[in-house]
């Protein structure tokens, strides 16, 4: 274990150490493609911005404006019916959304019903089972100036759904 910690405390040093060495050698200016880099770093945060607070904002719209719940309303007698608790719809409507939002929905339906419950079990799955699509999307395109993103939205979201398809069906199998 003190063999671990020693490793883990000197690696990160002992890599820069061996970049600022090749850089030297090969004769790259070591701290001035550092400093351009940070240049092309804060460039890159400040064109992200837009996407990120518009995504942000459609996020807080859908659920102040009582949009998301009356959605989760409407499919909750089907989803009922199929087995799947109402209480688990708004994680898997928000998840391809927000993975910040997701997780803080999980740890209330955790905290609510408890982590060995079939909802808690079927949370867990399902946050580990699916993936943030949407934030994926508006994120890496839009760093890299993509607009047209149709076709990756749609195997995204459809990876999503399959995702919250497979949560349900080995919760149930495995803890059903």
């Amino acid at each position: 274990m003190q063999l671990i910690t020693s490793i883990s405390t000197w690696l990160i040093p002992c890599f820069l150490l061996l970049v600022l060495i090749t850089a030297t050698m090969k004769r790259v200016p070591a701290y001035e493609s550092f400093v351009e880099g940070g240049k092309d770093g804060v460039k890159m945060a400040f064109s992200l911005l837009p996407f990120l607070v518009g995504m942000i904002v459609s996020i807080s719209i859908l659920r102040s404006s009582g949009v998301l719940e009356a959605f989760i309303g409407l499919l909750a007698p089907a989803l009922s019916y199929m087995g799947v608790p109402p209480d688990i719809i708004p994680l898997a409507i928000v998840r391809p959304i927000s993975g910040t939002a997701a997780l803080g929905m999980t740890t209330e339906l955790i905290s609510t019903h408890g982590p060995d419950s079939f909802i808690g079990r079927l949370a867990s799955t399902m946050q580990g089972s699916t993936d943030t699509t949407l934030y994926i999307l508006t994120v890496y395109f839009g760093a890299v100036g993509i607009r047209k993103m149709g076709y990756a939205l749609k195997v995204g979201l459809l990876a999503d759904l399959l995702g919250i398809i497979a949560s349900v069906i080995v919760v149930k199998l495995v803890f059903g």
